[in-house]
């Protein structure tokens, strides 16, 4: 702790004597009043147009200060309802001006224009809204100073049209997509961006230096706009599908027959509270046209994590961000980020148990019943972001003997989240909270056995930097959980693989008795925001009792952890290279009993040739450690030394073929992993690409956990035998995409993913000691090891650790695996209308489990295609009305 200190203290006084550039003065821009009906089709012949345009613009790259290489001018008028945007692109040769086509907010190789508001003129946040050549529409919000969220998705117009000097283009964004307190007259921040694919030249009308942080904060003035009011925002965007499901089944299954259809409706509305608080609701919705989730093969003790996708969760999700505010970046080693607010737990699968069956129907997902979300400002300046969402009672049909039940598998169940966060001095310090609470209602006692009743979370975050320059930020969080419920639950918790309190040799007891749990989390971050020199290091801690798993997202608790991150960056390019960015790490992580879990040392190089080829490559060594996961709650074991190397290549991203491969090999006693991961993407036309991505790797592990059986006699072990198997996995898996882009508005997507995976179990054995890498394999040294197969054909295995002496024989069943999976949809986009859309999806997964550990390509491919698939088509119409 002593030398985590020091460290603290020396890298605070560096950051005191060191200094930065400031920015250079900003200039202004002029909004011109229109009474002038402007036509969105890119033609630029009102009048207003005509007016002296906003010019000049600085690259940013690849000539980082040089002026762009092609004239642009920018104008911006407005009228009692919208704003409005043209630009002239001048281009030398617009015979070569790239015009990709792209779903909206996907990024293509493409011309591009772009402008950026901040309409409350803090310097720090706003929206953006662009163009590509060939009319692809982007948008998003701007957040702590250097960051875009796209998520966002405004109802607004625009146009490109090619021209004989180049490209030009028209947008019209009404007043009800900004927010903005009401004045008399108004300055707000905007910046003008223009992109030309072929040169990979980005300008700006005010840029940023390469070695310098901070985008919104550089923004020029917005002067003119006068005598407007933010309008009452109401819209709604009713919605009604209609789904066919023809499924997998089992004769005499009496919940499925194999097919099932299902008709449903419901309605999204946005309403403005105020011009700068907005309402948005839903009321039974519906995420059918969404990507489906990879398969994964998870033979760990920690819970998968998925990307949210659903729309109602990712507009607006930038206010709900923990933790986050002040750096530009976040670096993680030997820390994995505890996730305050994780949507994904809001309609998630039903978690209750289900008694012994013969044919059982669960449903898939909870049901949303109804979620509303508040977002906005308030007062003076403070961001307010609240969530309620109500999920449905559901339950099981099971089939016993004939006899049919329900079962309630997952309560009535109360979500709410808030958020609230306030800037001071221009954004030079910042302070926020978040808090989180879910309320179950039971109405069967066995799930109070399952669940908890009860959770809350309350978390305070801020930054503050440490000079005027902003070179360096300082950046902190710190979070308190509470959980109740039944003493049955409260002893799973403590228990389960985030806590394993029954660590024979952690210092910790099990409360039986116990109703609730608490714990705390913090980490302190300090960051260098300009560069040449790198400057990131962190420290934090999550306590034994901390607990989010209700409505956040947690690996693992009991845990302090600490990096330090020294890089140098060259960014301007010379003769050998474009740019090389260059990264040392040393990183630990203990318990806190100070058994010391992880202690490594990275270092990173990507270097950039002069042709945009890029080549990354990492390496890390670590000692050895001890291991406090291995024996899931068990004693401690060891990890040996280990070595690990990743590179990572990839080609131009604007050539019609990119290539991309990544390669990774993992060394130690304990694991020899090799993994292998092309990437090609192909664009044979504009608006047509195709992606495919295979991968393979192999995984030989020593120790691979097997189970865990009491036993008296095992006293070197605490009373338990802690069993093991050599393993060796094999995987296969590609992701494979086809984006077809008819029109702007009308778009062919699909989406697949294979994988086979085999996992073949030998040499099986028990830790002979703790705190050790020894084990005891059996079938030697007095041990019996005996092999059964059952009439039908199950394979299972009896142990007697000393043959003929004290010690309880046990038996386990075969781990050996082979999947073979296929998931996949493809979604039809029509956008028939601003803001109304028309989808068509089709979802098919196939799936085939054996017990045999043999990697067989052939076979595997065959086992996939002769099962039943599951298909699932879905037709989702949607409107939207508003002002």
């Amino acid at each position: 702790m002593k030398t985590r200190t020091l460290c603290l203290l020396i890298i605070l006084f560096v950051s005191s004597i060191m200094t930065a550039q400031v920015p250079k003065p900003m200039n202004i821009v002029h909004a011109i009043k229109t009474n002038q009906d402007i036509k969105i089709d890119a033609l630029l012949d009102e009048d207003v147009w005509q007016n002296t345009p906003a010019s000049d613009f600085i690259q940013r790259e690849p000539d980082n200060g040089k002026p762009a290489s092609e004239k642009t001018e920018a104008w911006v008028a407005y009228d009692d309802d919208a704003i409005y945007v043209a630009a002239k692109l001048y281009d030398s040769h617009p015979e070569l001006i790239k015009a990709e086509l792209s779903r909206r907010d996907y990024t293509a190789v493409s011309d591009k224009f772009l402008v950026f508001f901040d309409c409350f003129n803090d310097k720090r946040s706003g929206f953006y809204f662009g163009i590509s050549a060939a009319g692809t529409l982007y948008d998003g919000v701007l957040e702590n100073d250097d960051g875009t969220d796209s998520s966002w998705d405004g109802v607004w117009t625009g146009k490109a049209r090619r021209t004989d000097y180049g490209w030009c283009v028209e947008l019209k964004i009404p007043f009800s997509q900004l927010r903005f307190e009401k004045q008399d007259s108004y300055s707000w921040g905007i910046n003008f961006e223009r992109d030309i694919a072929r040169r990979n030249e980005d300008s700006y009308l005010t840029f940023k230096p390469r070695n310098e942080s901070g985008f919104v904060s550089r923004f020029p003035a917005l002067e003119g706009i006068e005598r407007i009011s933010p309008p009452k925002r109401f819209q709604v965007l009713p919605y009604i599908t209609g789904k066919a499901e023809y499924l997998k089944h089992s004769p005499g299954d009496p919940f499925n027959s194999g097919s099932k259809y299902t008709p449903s409706a419901g309605i999204d509305l946005k309403y403005g509270l105020s011009s700068s608080v907005t309402l948005d609701a839903s009321l039974n919705p519906d995420f059918g046209q969404v990507e489906v989730d990879p398969a994964v093969v998870n033979l760990s003790d920690v819970e998968t994590y998925f990307q949210e996708k659903r729309p109602f969760f990712l507009e607006g999700s930038s206010i709900f961000r923990y933790g986050r505010g002040g750096t530009t970046v976040s670096s993680n080693f030997a820390w994995s980020e505890p996730t305050l607010f994780y949507s994904r737990r809001i309609g998630r699968a039903p978690q209750g148990s289900l008694p012994s069956y013969d044919f059982a129907e669960r449903p898939e997902g909870t049901r949303i019943l109804g979620a509303a979300k508040i977002t906005g400002r308030i007062f003076n300046d403070w961001k307010i972001g609240a969530i309620q969402a109500v999920t449905n009672r559901e339950f099981a049909q099971i089939d016993k003997g004939g006899v049919n039940s329900d079962i309630e598998v997952e309560p009535l169940t109360s979500y709410s989240i808030f958020r609230v966060q306030k800037d001071f001095d221009r954004g030079m310090q910042g302070l926020g909270v978040l808090s989180t609470f879910t309320n179950r209602f039971f109405k069967d006692g066995g799930l109070k056995t399952q669940l908890n009743s009860n959770s809350l979370t309350v978390g305070l975050d801020g930054w503050t930097f440490l000079s005027d320059s902003r070179e360096y930020v300082l950046q902190a969080w710190m979070a308190g959980s509470y959980i109740n419920g039944s003493r049955e639950r409260m002893l799973n918790v403590q228990t389960n693989s985030v806590h394993y309190f029954q660590r024979p040799d952690i210092g910790l007891s099990i409360d039986s008795s116990a109703t609730s749990l608490k714990g705390l989390a913090g980490r302190f971050f300090l960051q260098k925001q300009t560069r040449p020199v790198w400057l990131n290091a962190a420290i934090g801690f999550i306590t034994p009792g901390f607990e989010l798993n209700d409505l956040g997202y947690l690996q693992m608790s009991n845990i302090i952890s600490s990096h330090f991150q020294l890089g140098y960056f060259w960014l301007n390019p010379t003769s050998y290279y474009r740019s090389i960015k260059f990264f040392n790490t040393i990183y630990a992580m203990s318990d806190f009993n100070g058994d010391i879990l992880s202690l490594a040392y990275w270092t990173n190089v990507i270097y950039q040739f002069l042709n945009y080829y890029t080549l990354d490559v990492q390496f890390s060594y670590s000692p050895e450690v001890l291991n406090n996961r291995r024996t899931r709650g068990g004693p401690l074991t060891i990890n040996p030394p280990a070595f690990n190397c990743v590179v990572n290549a990839s080609t131009d991203s604007r050539e019609p073929l990119v290539f991309q491969i990544l390669g990774q090999r993992y060394y130690s006693k304990d694991e020899n992993y090799f993994t292998i991961r092309p990437y090609i993407t192909y664009r044979p036309a504009p608006n047509f690409s195709l992606s495919v991505g295979p991968g393979f790797s192999r995984d030989l592990i020593t120790a691979q956990w097997v189970g865990s059986y009491a036993d008296p006699t095992a006293s070197a072990t605490y009373g338990r035998r802690y069993v093991f198997a050599n393993m060796d996995q094999v995987t296969f898996s590609a992701n494979i995409r086809l984006d077809w882009i008819i029109t702007p508005e009308l778009s062919l997507q699909a989406y697949f993913q294979p994988l086979i995976s085999s996992g073949d179990y030998s040499n099986f054995k028990e830790l002979s000691k703790t705190k050790s890498f020894d084990y005891n394999s059996y079938g030697s040294n007095g041990s019996v090891l005996q092999k059964s197969v059952s009439s039908s054909g199950a394979v299972s295995y009896k142990v007697d650790s000393d043959g003929d002496g004290l010690a309880k024989s046990y038996s386990f069943s075969n781990p050996d695996f082979n999947l073979a999976s296929l998931r996949g949809n493809v979604v039809l986009r029509w956008e028939f209308r601003t803001g109304s859309t028309l989808y068509f999806v089709w979802t098919q997964s196939r799936s085939d489990y054996e017990a045999i550990g043999d990697f067989q390509f052939g076979e595997s491919i065959q086992r996939m295609y002769d099962t039943h698939p599951d298909n699932i088509f879905m037709v989702k119409f949607s409107y939207w009305w508003g002002k």
